[in-house]
């Protein structure tokens, strides 16, 4: 498949961990893959590199989602470079744990700002821009259904980004565009890893049936399966990657 020719994928937060295992898997399905990275560039460039290495399509486009006008000139980017874009994985996000009443305003607006409102700023651009047969795969969490303390402003932009996903499902009818989330659990990236003890990390595998934490790779499966042939009557639901946690 040429670039030319092949389907195009915007990436957000995909210079590393889940969202870089995403944007190889696409890469590897036949998608020119854009991967969005807000400050790592390096990370960014060495992943488009080795995507390009094996055969793949890849450019680097630097924007923090949380910027309305950068989401904008991204977009705008893959499609000057591609011609459209077809494919929106909404996957940058942070995680900062606090209780509620110990959470700051700071901590409270920039988890916002990420979360939620970058998450409808890159959704709004793919609602107006989606070529037809189009997906938007949103990010979710599965502490959604866990609910655990520290969790709350973080699990409230995620409650949210699933709102928005249901919703923007019916509005796109008539277009076959699908809109889904993939809602993760305890998933062993370098975020997830960090400042946590060994036996905290143990103990968080086996609370799945499964006993182990989820790979990169097992969620960028779900993500192929949504953006590829095979999900496409799959449509305004939210897929738990958990290994039965919740």
């Amino acid at each position: 498949m040429s670039a030319n020719t092949s389907k195009v994928a915007i990436i957000t937060g995909a210079s590393r961990g889940i969202g870089a295992a995403v944007a190889e898997r696409l890469a590897r399905d036949g998608f020119t893959v854009v991967i969005n990275y807000a400050g790592d560039a390096a990370s960014a460039e060495t992943l488009a590199r080795k995507i390009e290495a094996t055969g793949g399509h890849a450019l680097t486009a630097q924007a923090d989602v949380a910027d309305p006008v950068a989401v904008r000139r991204m977009f705008d980017a893959a499609e000057t470079a591609f011609g459209g874009v077809d494919v929106l994985v909404n996957n940058a996000g942070v995680m900062q744990l606090a209780p509620l009443a110990a959470t700051d305003d700071e901590l409270f607006d920039r988890t916002i700002a990420i979360n939620l409102k970058g998450s409808f700023n890159a959704m709004r651009e793919a609602g107006k821009r989606l070529r037809s047969g189009g997906r938007i795969i949103n990010f979710s969490t599965s502490i959604v259904g866990t609910l655990l303390p520290t969790y709350g402003v973080y699990a409230a932009t995620k409650a949210g980004v699933e709102a928005m996903t249901h919703i923007l499902s019916k509005e796109l009818r008539g277009r076959s565009i699908t809109v889904n989330a993939v809602a993760p659990g305890p998933t062993a990236t370098d975020l997830f890893l960090k400042d946590k003890t060994p036996e905290l990390i143990d103990h968080l595998a086996k609370m799945a049936p499964l006993e182990r934490l989820g790979q990169p790779e097992d969620i960028a499966n779900v993500v192929s399966f949504l953006a590829g042939p095979d999900g496409g009557w799959v449509n305004g639901q939210v897929l738990r990657a958990n290994g039965g946690l919740v």
